[in-house]
Order: structure tokens, then C-alpha cells, then sequence
């Protein structure tokens, strides 16, 4: 008989989308984890990581749209702000 325990995992973004890869790297991890089974993946937004979340970005070249990531992310009912 197989085991199914729940592991509740929080990631805290208070980075902005952009300038530096955290936002980016936190986002990937989160959605990579959400994807396990048993995983229930919570993303909290403070200070400039609220602007993860903004319509509209626009999108420095060389990045990641982390518009994008947040949106995938509060679909499966992941991401608080």
C-alpha cells in the first residue's frame, strides 16, 4: 500500500520580475514542484515582488515573461499577493 502524505511548500518572492534572476528562478521552482503529486505549492508576493503579478509587462530582452509564470501559477491556485 502506497503512502500519499501532503507536503504544503511556500515560496516568498520580494524581488522584482526583473533585473536579476530571483523572481525568475523562485517562479520555475514553484511551478516545477506544483507539478508532484502531493505537492501543495503556495506563492506569497511582497514588497517589489508584487510587480511579478502586473498586466501588461513588458518584457526586457533576455528575459523570462514573469507575468506569464505568475498567471500559470494562479491558475492552479498558487499565488497570494
Amino acid at each position: 500500500m502506497e503512502n500519499h502524505i501532503s507536503q504544503n511548500i511556500l515560496f516568498v518572492i520580494n524581488d522584482g520580475p526583473y533585473g536579476n534572476e530571483r523572481a525568475y528562478n523562485g517562479l520555475r521552482l514553484a511551478m516545477n514542484v506544483s507539478k508532484r503529486s502531493g505537492a501543495i505549492v503556495r506563492v506569497f508576493l511582497t514588497g517589489d515582488g508584487v510587480l511579478c503579478a502586473r498586466k501588461g509587462q513588458k518584457t526586457p530582452d533576455g528575459y523570462y515573461n514573469i507575468e506569464r509564470m505568475v498567471r500559470s501559477l494562479a491558475h492552479r491556485g498558487a499565488v497570494a499577493t
